[in-house]
């Protein structure tokens, strides 16, 4: 696998589509810190770090959906930075998502964050993806 955090969204854009509850993926530290943003913005209902049998760590994730329309809180994911294309923002042209319906999760110097985070802390950094 080339792009483990492409991999990683499209099993959660995949198991939104499909309506499912809970979705697992292999984990990592910073699938782990994109994550705990899902959670703290409030696309994700919970979720949870564990290990498989072999010891590999594994995130389990409890997806989120409206409970009279069973809509999704996540309408889509995008990779934005891949492996073959690097993306990089600088605090003046960070990318604001719907006019800021949405966010975007950086890479910078002081952890992953959102956008919105990272113009507060003045850095710039990796644009890892788009979630709206």
């Amino acid at each position: 696998m080339t792009d483990p955090i492409a991999d990683f969204l499209t099993r959660i854009r995949n198991a939104v589509k499909a309506n499912h509850k809970v979705v697992e993926a292999p984990g990592s530290k910073i699938k782990q810190e994109i994550t705990k943003i899902l959670y703290e913005q409030g696309y994700i209902l919970a979720y949870k770090f564990e290990e498989n049998e072999k010891g590999h760590p594994i995130i389990k994730i409890a997806l989120k959906y409206h409970p009279q329309t069973k809509v999704s809180a996540i309408k889509d994911l995008r990779r934005v930075s891949r492996p073959g294309l690097r993306r990089y923002s600088g605090v003046e042209e960070m990318p604001s998502v719907l006019n800021g319906l949405g966010i975007a999760i950086l890479s910078t110097s002081k952890g992953i964050m959102t956008d919105k985070k990272a113009r507060q802390e003045n850095v710039g950094g990796e644009v890892l993806c788009f979630v709206y």
